[in-house]
């Protein structure tokens, strides 16, 4: 039975909120009642409340067009919200012998993706699995959107007195009068449209006040159903006779009074990664594509060369269309010097146009046109059906020359003259026409072409400063007072000062002998090395001189031999005479490091900088970037849902590629592919995607582009020749929190022997090149250079064409990465937890074992035991096998695919808003002092644990110093004793025995050990520590 539930009473109006779901269509099901075919129908879940749509009778392509409403309860918490829609077939339309409702797949979208009434549009969602072992295939079509409206709310109805009366003696007025009919099916309550039926649900008496913890409200919920079969029809049977204990809980609803907990669902979704089959390609067709990872993508090539014989002009264009498509315009004509002119045009010009093969009744009209007054010049049609398709292996197909025709509504034909010299072909992506080919009309046509990028070579500058000699210093310092002379060296933005020189009384020079390290990029000739001696005695510096020496001039190295030290000559003061100051210098541009641009976990390349260095590449790296789906609106639109321009970046090694901009997209296809020589397989491949703005903004105006994802891929993880397409999901961190935006799709393979020596012998030799390790880094001095590093890098590649953007750059080499961040800081906490997690283990599993837990496993432990120190030859064997044995027991749970970002290890899931606010802060803080100061008091209260934790680990080794460092003398004439008795019955005692009674003691039963902790632990915890003369 039942309580029917009735809301507080309130009145007045109110603004409430709908969701509207509109379920359009859904394509390529999957056959699931056992005839080929399915009877699908939808299932809507969003804050407590379930729809459903009428079933579909055997249709994989099912089209509903059914409107579902919801309530949203909460408004203002509407984002947090998440719709998911299921697809289910209905076993009513089956053969009979499904016992449940096959699951069809579903899709789980956010509160954020929900549009404003008027901005709605038809998305097609993939339909997702339930769990690893479903088989889902197929999309459906949605439009999602809500809008707010005025609602009247009145008070409840007086409650009915509590009654039990059987159903036959209920009056014919208060039977039921709507055609509903409870239903409850897997688990699920519903309440469906059907014939008139008469039952009657009894109250039960009022319950006390009590807390409800749900996730979300409501009981019931009335959806849209076909009638049912007639097989199946007739009256259904009491609710109280139907319904289970959670069904019944599950329509109870929330209690009067009670208060609701409301817990804050997980975003979005599944952020792991997912494979994803290849679209079959064409039986019938024996082209082979060269570009195996990715999907050929038609597309119809033009290429307009020149024309002969025109009309009087004064500046030709050509326009081309298609029957269904956009106008693309060419760009003006030029002319040969010594050709008559307007009479014989160029444009070299090729366009290609999205091609599909559907080309009935279709055709392609190339017209020539004059700019100044849109004057018609003439044109040519073509028939599609009838263009030729021309595959890479083939020649560029020959342009020829068309009779310019008039259009059948021209009245001045006298305009219309002349030829034009074209091709019309039907290619893939992997025409060599297709890179340099226009297709679309956007603002810069830069933008909608694939470009690759190389970044520059780097060296590092090794400033040794040794000494300056005849400074001019002024005299009248005060007495017993030395000179503050300092040295500055200046290239490009970077500047570093020495420290304060040491003056030599005999010789009146200074010494520094101090090494100061830059990063310099090619070309050398650009920047000079600019050397400042600066005395800063007084408050303002005073220039003693200075020299400018070029980088050319600078000799190179590659290993560590010796460098000869040179003497220059300061400029500015002595005017270049015998008695001028000079300095000792020192400088060579080091070939033997790799400069690093990215963080040492993540770098994709360890190569040093000089070439002779360089080893033979172990394999090639190939990655098809198949597009993205589901991106939300990235840029707002007037009157529209908003747009987004999605393009993709990817970077291995010095080597970047950028795919074209798709425009107006949220599902973009780029089918594009490159590759790269792997030097090294423990590398990192970076891959990101980025929102285009700088195509649609002027050239005075900088206006970054926006990120909507990254991921990154480890090439060790994964197996030789092996390719993998998967899916992974486009996450951001930023102030509001974590956010998807939609999901890249991804083919990799790594193509290399598995088994070649060289590449099983680069896992025994170092990570960086020798120098590294010869002559190292400081921690400090690497993330400095990295950052000077990373500066350069992306002023190099803003000065290509089209510019990869500074924000694009540093996210791509995570140049924040050493930011603090307390989320960070929580993250490393849980990996060393989890690093240590097979000891903690480890010591349970021996806890359980001496505690006689489990009886037969402790025998067992026994006679393993006695084994062992009875062959102590066994030991390390019998640790190998084991290790050997947990290795291949492990395979079975190796990564089918290549591991994505994880937000679950990154603590992005469970992040505090104040955390994430301090960790997108600026440095300087730009907060307010107040929260600067509750933050610096968190600061404080979290360095205390980590001062405990650090006295606590100090004060366990002071105490094992304390044995043997007569501190406490009584506890070290014990301890020497004890071992004195020790060393006694070790020289009697065979060690075997020892060994044995030493374990066999260790595992004693329980009913033999005291509960209260032993005498040698209790000695140790009473040695003395220095903790006690900390002030």
């Amino acid at each position: 039975m039942t309580t029917p539930i009735q809301p507080p009473p309130q009145h007045g109006p109110r603004i409430g909120r709908k969701l509207i779901v509109e379920v359009v269509d859904a394509r390529n099901l999957l056959p699931r009642d056992g005839q080929g075919s399915s009877s699908p129908y939808v299932v809507a879940d969003f804050d407590g409340q379930r729809k459903r749509t009428s079933s579909r009778y055997k249709e994989l392509n099912p089209v509903w067009n059914e409107t579902l409403e919801f309530i949203v309860s909460d408004p203002d918490n509407m984002e947090f919200e998440e719709l998911e829609i299921e697809v289910y077939n209905d076993k009513k339309f089956g053969n009979g012998s499904g016992r449940k409702n096959h699951f069809l797949g579903r899709v789980k979208l956010y509160g954020t993706q929900f549009s404003r009434r008027g901005d709605e549009g038809l998305v097609y969602y993939t339909l997702e699995k339930k769990s690893v072992f479903s088989w889902i295939r197929g999309e459906i079509g949605l439009k999602i959107y809500y809008y707010d409206e005025m609602m009247e709310e009145e008070g409840s109805p007086p409650p009915q007195p509590e009654q039990e009366q059987p159903q036959q003696q209920v009056p014919e007025h208060e039977r039921t009068k709507s055609p509903a009919v409870v239903v409850v099916e897997e688990g699920r309550v519903f309440e469906v449209p059907g014939q008139p039926t008469e039952h009657y649900v009894p109250e039960v008496p009022h319950s006390p006040r009590v807390m409800v913890v749900e996730e979300s409200p409501p009981p019931v919920v009335h959806v849209a159903q076909d009638q049912p079969m007639p097989d199946t029809a007739g009256p259904p049977p009491p609710v109280s006779e139907i319904l289970p204990p959670e069904a019944r809980r599950m329509q109870s609803g929330r209690i009067p009074g009670g208060e609701r907990v409301r817990f804050l669902k997980r975003p979005n979704g599944d952020y792991s990664p997912k494979a994803i089959s290849k679209k079959p390609t064409n039986a019938d067709s024996e082209r082979v594509h060269p570009y195996e990872l990715v999907e050929p993508m038609q597309y119809l090539f033009v290429r307009i060369v020149k024309a002969r014989g025109l009309a009087p002009n004064e500046s030709p264009y050509v326009k081309i269309r298609r029957s269904s498509g956009p106008l693309l315009r060419s760009k003006p004509a030029q002319y040969r010097p010594n050709f008559e002119p307007n009479d014989s045009p160029e444009w070299n010009q090729v366009f290609a146009l999205e091609h599909k093969a559907d080309t009935a009744n279709k055709t392609l009209e190339i017209s020539v046109w004059d700019s100044p007054n849109e004057q018609f010049l003439g044109g040519v049609c073509f028939d599609l059906s009838d263009v030729p398709v021309r595959d890479p292996p083939d020649s560029p197909l020959a342009p020829q020359w068309y009779r310019l025709e008039g259009g059948a509504v021209e009245q001045n034909s006298d305009r219309v003259s002349g030829d034009i010299q074209l091709s019309v072909w039907i290619g893939t992506q992997a025409d060599e026409a297709f890179p340099e080919a226009w297709s679309s009309d956007v603002p810069d046509v830069a933008y909608t072409r694939s470009k690759v990028y190389q970044s520059p070579k780097l060296w590092y500058l090794r400033v040794n400063i040794i000494e300056a000699q005849d400074l001019n210093i002024p005299p009248n310092l005060p007495p017993l007072t030395a000179p503050e002379i300092r040295i500055k060296v200046q290239l490009g933005f970077q500047s570093q000062r020495t420290r304060r020189g040491c003056m030599n009384n005999h010789s009146l020079s200074i010494h520094w002998n101090e090494d100061l390290l830059f990063v310099a990029g090619e070309p050398l000739e650009e920047d000079p090395m600019i050397l400042i001696v600066e005395d800063r005695t007084t408050k303002e510096a005073v220039i003693l001189g200075h020299i400018v020496i070029p980088l050319t001039s600078i000799e190179q190295r590659i290993d560590e031999r010796h460098v000869a030290s040179k003497w220059f000559t300061l400029e500015g003061f002595g005017g270049g005479g015998p008695y001028s100051a000079r300095v000792h210098l020192r400088l060579c541009l080091e070939g033997g490091y790799h400069v690093l641009d990215e963080a040492a976990h993540l770098c994709s390349d360890f190569r040093a900088t000089a070439k002779q260095l360089w080893k033979p590449a172990i394999g090639i790296l190939e990655l098809g970037i198949l597009g993205a789906r589901g991106l939300i609106p990235m840029k707002p639109r007037p009157g529209a849902k908003g747009s987004t321009d999605a393009y993709c970046v990817a970077k291995y090694g010095k080597k970047w590629v950028r795919t074209r901009t798709i425009t107006d997209s949220f599902d973009p296809r780029w089918n594009e592919q490159y590759t790269w020589q792997v030097y090294d397989p423990c590398t990192v491949l970076t891959i990101g995607v980025f929102d285009n703005w700088r195509m649609f903004v002027d050239g005075s105006e900088d206006k970054p582009d926006s990120r909507i994802g990254k991921v990154r891929i480890r090439v060790s993880t994964l197996e030789s020749n092996k390719v993998y397409t998967s899916s992974y999901p486009l996450l951001v961190l930023s102030r509001s929190g974590l956010k998807k935006i939609g999901e890249i799709e991804l083919a990799v393979r790594f193509a290399c022997p598995s088994l070649l020596p060289d590449t099983c012998a680069l896992y025994g030799q170092p990570l960086f090149p020798r120098m590294h390790y010869l002559r190292p880094l400081g921690l400090a001095q690497q993330e400095a250079l990295r950052g000077a590093a990373t500066k350069m890098v992306a002023q190099w590649l803003s000065k290509a064409e089209p510019p990869l953007g500074h924000e694009v750059v540093r996210y791509m080499l995570d140049a924040d990465s050493h930011t603090w961040s307390m989320r960070k800081s929580k993250a490393n906490w849980c990996r060393i937890v989890a690093v240590l997690a097979w000891a903690i283990g480890l010591a349970k599993w021996l806890d359980d074992i001496r505690r006689w837990r489990i009886p037969v496993t402790t025998v067992l432990v026994h006679i393993l035991y006695l084994v062992l120190v009875w062959y102590p030859d066994l030991i390390v064997p019998t640790g190998f096998l084991y290790v050997v044995l947990i290795g291949i027991w492990y395979y079975r749970f190796r990564p089918r695919i290549p591991a994505g970002m994880d937000t679950r290890l990154s603590q992005a899931e469970t992040v505090d808003p104040n955390e994430l606010d301090e960790e997108f802060d600026t440095m300087p803080s730009s907060r307010p002092p107040d929260i600067i100061r509750v933050r610096y008091d968190r600061l404080r209260m979290l360095a205390a644990r980590v001062q405990t934790v650090l006295g606590n680990f100090a004060a366990q080794g002071e105490r094992l110093q304390a044995l043997v460092s007569w501190r406490d003398p009584r506890a070290t004439k014990l301890f020497i004793a004890v071992c004195m008795g020790i060393t006694v019955i070790m020289y009697v005692v065979p060690p075997k025995m020892v060994a044995v009674a030493l374990g066999f003691y260790y595992l004693r039963h329980p009913m033999f050990r005291d509960p209260m902790p032993s005498a040698s632990l209790n000695f140790f915890r009473r040695l003395p520590s220095l903790s006690d003369r900390l002030m």
